[in-house]
């Protein structure tokens, strides 16, 4: 009776697994590219309760319309959002931002207790 040898199969399966262990951190280490899309609805929300921070790619912060710079940031959020921490923070960034500035805005803003944390995108104008 003929027996088929499965010592071959075996060795290149574990090879095979051996490669793709040793590849997968080097393709989750690859920079991810996002262009952000741009919205036409209507903000429903209101605006009191919404504090909008604009990050440029040159790295100037923006929170309603008074120019910061990361340092400053959370002294202003403070301020803004007062002793009612109910408030909603939206960051609008760049496409070409890193996403460092932003990951930084949104842990100011959780440090400092915001009730919700969302990323907006740009109106089409």
């Amino acid at each position: 009776m003929a027996e088929i040898n499965m010592v071959p199969f075996i060795d290149i399966t574990l090879i095979l697994l051996i490669i793709f262990m040793v590849m997968s951190p080097l393709l989750v280490q690859m920079q991810l590219t996002v262009d952000l899309p741009r919205s036409q609805s209507v903000n429903t929300q209101a605006e009191d309760d919404v504090i909008r921070i604009e990050v440029e790619k040159n790295g100037k912060i923006t929170v309603q319309n008074k120019q910061l710079t990361l340092k400053n940031l959370e002294r202003e959020l403070i301020l803004k959002m007062g002793k009612a921490n109910k408030k909603t923070i939206l960051v609008q960034a760049d496409k070409d931002v890193p996403i460092q500035q932003v990951v930084s805005v949104f842990d100011v803003a959780k440090k400092l207790g915001a009730a919700k944390l969302g990323i907006g995108v740009l109106s089409k104008n």
